[in-house]
């Protein structure tokens, strides 16, 4: 006999199904957002990051801010928090281009949030993190 579910939904993923490539850190650094609008003026905003990883970023937004989905935006942490051991390279160095992929709106319980991917070259991240290997015959 087959059993099928009634109710077409799909149950949540738990913790081992994680696809993600990268780990993320959770890390709390006030940075800051810029952007040009669509008449092209350029705005910004003061965000809190919520967790890091190598090509993406979470971030609070202190006031809400109107940015649609892939809107290209400036990343830059606080200048006092870039040396921190939890950040790789392309972090520390200043700004960094991301688009922005998710928007949580703001409710009476929670600040807006945005999920911006970085555009970050992967080997300049590797160049960080790993030390180059020599060949051995």
């Amino acid at each position: 006999m087959k059993h099928t579910r009634s109710d077409n939904s799909t149950p949540p993923l738990k913790r081992a199904d994680n696809k993600r490539n990268v780990e993320r850190r959770a890390v709390a650094l006030p940075a800051r957002l810029t952007w040009k609008d669509q008449r092209g003026a350029t705005r910004f905003a003061m965000v809190l990051t919520r967790d890091i990883s190598d090509f993406g970023v979470y971030v609070e937004c202190k006031s809400p801010v109107s940015i649609p989905l892939f809107r290209l935006v400036q990343f830059q942490l606080e200048r006092e928090v870039r040396q921190s051991d939890q950040l790789l390279g392309p972090l520390q160095q200043g700004r960094v281009l991301g688009a922005v992929y998710r928007v949580s709106p703001p409710s009476p319980s929670r600040v807006q949030g945005l999920a911006l991917r970085l555009m970050v070259d992967p080997r300049r991240i590797s160049a960080f993190d790993v030390e180059p290997v020599r060949a051995t015959a």
